[in-house]
């Protein structure tokens, strides 16, 4: 997948726009394809979303999805807009749509402000990891981006490779000027193999966050780099469900409870509590 340019900032602005829109009328329930035939006339003509938009609607409307969209329109949305909109429309991986366009909204707030390549990784990763969207697909995405120089490209190709095997602190703490000043202070000649990715404030907090939940560690850089908060998929709440199933329960004991009375004391048994089988409810009509 080719890299889509870096936008000019007004692009970013609209973006954001865009989606809070598109996730505010799906939350209302009007169908995407609805939502895209009317929303460009809102959006600034004098970016190029309005004709992305109407683009995406006639992907969706022929190819029932929004993701083969993004892809196709390489030269103005990115491989990790494309990748999130994908997600959320794979049923295996179960990102709700709500969530995933929350995450290209916040994503293109934070580029139209003054975006840092460390910035915008973490926020990246840590959305692919809090709503498990698949370290190998997302990181390949990223390593895509426009944004990320030669030097971010073959660090990511790195951490694909290396997750799960190395702590992601370490993975972070390593490319840090904080883990090139500790060395420095032994040997004052030490000169790098690869340059550091990361600045002393992002490597400290790597190297405490060592052995650590990595998402106490993501809660620090977030505050840290002032990146935005990474939207995450909420846990289904089945309290109402197991509280009905719970009460379905308790009723079918209870009605047992006066059928054992009602045998214990010789009387008759009134069988119409328990309801008619349904291979019979036909004879009454």
């Amino acid at each position: 997948m080719s890299s889509a340019p870096i936008l000019d900032r007004e692009e970013y602005v609209e973006q954001a726009y865009f989606f809070r829109l598109f996730r505010e009328r799906l939350a209302e329930g009007t169908p995407a394809q609805d939502i895209l035939a009317r929303v460009h006339e809102e959006i600034l003509t004098t970016t190029r979303l309005p004709m992305a938009i109407e683009f995406l609607a006639t992907e969706i409307k022929h190819a029932g999805l929004l993701a083969s969209g993004f892809e196709r329109l390489t030269h103005y949305f990115s491989p990790f807009q494309a990748f999130v909109m994908k997600q959320a429309e794979d049923e295996k991986v179960r990102v709700p749509m709500e969530t995933a366009v929350l995450i290209l909204e916040r994503e293109a707030v934070y580029r139209s402000g003054d975006p840092t390549k460390p910035g915008l990784f973490v926020y990246q990763f840590e959305s692919i990891c809090r709503n498990r969207m698949g370290y190998f697909d997302g990181l390949t995405a990223m390593s895509n981006e426009s944004f990320f120089d030669d030097d971010w490209k073959a660090y990511l190709q790195t951490i694909r490779k290396s997750i799960g095997v190395v702590d992601f602190a370490d993975l972070i703490f390593y490319r840090s000027d904080t883990a090139v000043n500790e060395i420095r202070r032994r040997n004052p000649s030490f000169e790098p193999n690869l340059p550091p990715l990361f600045g002393d404030k992002e490597g400290r907090i790597a190297r405490a966050s060592r052995g650590r939940d990595p998402l106490y560690f993501f809660a620090a850089m977030q505050r840290q780099l002032n990146y935005p908060e990474v939207p995450r998929t909420k846990a289904r709440d089945e309290t109402a469900t197991k509280m009905e199933m719970l009460q379905t329960k308790i009723r079918e004991m209870d009605a047992r409870l006066r059928l054992l009375e009602s045998e214990t004391r010789g009387g008759p048994i009134d069988f119409s509590q328990f309801g008619k089988p349904d291979i019979f409810k036909d004879d009454d009509e």
